[in-house]
């Protein structure tokens, strides 16, 4: 089977290209610098300083399950996400292989949501960062197996430059060889973004790779209180779940019972 993450680079490369060619960049810059030092709220500070540090994921769809919730509304579940304890959010963009989309952020900032954003995509050119900013996010998500240590630190630089927070995501111990370039936010992926297939001990497994006075987040295949616990226990700060409130009828109800049980 072909690697699923290398058909996913691929076509963002050529997404990219597209979209330059409708937008500048020249453009996006000059629309970036009205707002370029605006507030935005930290969400690595939101997490550290949270008591249950769950960033709720608004996600449609994935590569392996198809459709999760095809009709869900974007600014009412982010609302409603805020208003039943999430710490922050993270929104996925890709439209392609999860039904997202960049309006999405802007749709859940007019609907009066201030929590921090994660602009959860495949970031494989610093244009996507301008994107991220133009839309409202708090924080770009950079994925080590897409990008090279030289990349990487370019991105971490590009978006601090806009006031922008970096959670950098690792999977495998090779990976994690990117903690030094001391993003705002450490988070290990337990889902192999090769094959899909999700396993938490990953978490367990990598964290002692990890700096220790990082912010540390868990990403993926996260469905009980239970096992947020045992991540704490070992120094996790935050938990990236999407897939166990998208699921529901109702995510924003899915995550405030989550919240209760932690508490």
């Amino acid at each position: 089977m072909r690697d699923i993450l290398d058909e996913i680079v691929a076509y963002k490369l050529k997404e990219v290209e597209k979209y330059k060619k409708e937008l500048s960049q020249v453009f996006l810059e000059s629309r970036v610098e009205i707002i370029r030092k605006s507030e935005v709220v930290s969400m690595s500070l939101a997490i550290k300083s949270s008591n249950t540090g769950i960033i709720a994921e608004f996600k449609r769809k994935s590569p392996s399950k198809g459709w999760i919730a095809k009709d869900a509304s974007p600014d009412s579940t982010a609302y409603s996400y805020q208003t039943n304890g999430a710490t922050a959010l993270s929104i996925l963009t890709d439209s392609e292989y999860f039904g997202g989309s960049n309006t999405h952020i802007r749709l859940a900032r007019q609907h009066k949501v201030y929590l921090p954003i994660l602009y959860k995509n495949f970031i494989v050119d610093e244009y996507q960062i301008y994107q991220a900013k133009i839309c409202g996010a708090s924080a770009v998500l950079l994925i080590a197996a897409c990008l090279t240590k030289e990349q990487c630190r370019a991105f971490i630089q590009k978006a601090h430059e806009l006031n922008l927070e970096v959670l950098l995501e690792m999977h495998s111990e090779e990976d994690t060889e990117y903690a030094e370039l001391e993003p705002d936010m450490c988070g290990i992926n337990n889902r192999n973004l090769g094959t899909f297939d999700t396993d938490v001990n990953n978490s367990f497994n990598l964290i002692e790779r990890l700096p220790a006075d990082a912010v540390k987040v868990s990403e993926s295949g996260i469905s009980d209180v239970g096992t947020i616990r045992q991540l704490k226990e070992v120094g996790y700060h935050g938990f990236l779940i999407g897939e166990t409130f998208m699921k529901e009828p109702d995510p924003g109800l899915a995550l405030q019972q989550f919240v209760t049980q932690l508490s």
